[in-house]
């Protein structure tokens, strides 16, 4: 959207700011992967693990601290992450394709059911492609 008294488009999207350790983050890098790959074999995902850090370990940020993202660590300590995604989709499907099952002239979900029947299609076809 254009300014109103002029002639440029503005800024329309906010930056984050740097990202650098917070300073009551006591935590060392091995120690949190540890956490992480300990709160994983809990059963819990990547995403849900990093709630978990933030509201109860208040670490706020797990990249600055390891240089890397909760699903990396897990790969690298042999923790398969990939069919998250997938897992969730499903469970989307079902839970939409139990509400139109009691409200059947809500159009609104019908509509959800098929973005996210094809969200699972593109997302399977993308695994078989990478797993090639």
């Amino acid at each position: 959207m254009a300014t109103m008294y002029g002639h440029g488009k503005g800024k329309a999207r906010s930056h984050s700011p740097k990202p650098e350790k917070a300073y009551w983050v006591k935590m060392e890098a091995k120690e949190l992967e540890e956490l992480i790959v300990k709160l994983s074999k809990d059963g819990l995902d990547p995403a849900k693990i990093g709630l978990v850090l933030r509201d109860t370990y208040s670490i706020p940020n797990v990249k600055v601290i390891t240089k890397k993202k909760i699903a990396q660590i897990l790969k690298e300590n042999g923790i398969d992450v990939s069919k998250n995604d997938l897992n969730n989709i499903l469970k989307k499907e079902e839970r939409i394709r139990r509400h139109i099952a009691r409200n059947k002239v809500d159009k609104t979900a019908k509509r959800g059911l098929q973005l996210a029947q094809s969200m699972k299609h593109r997302l399977t076809k993308y695994i078989e492609r990478k797993s090639k």
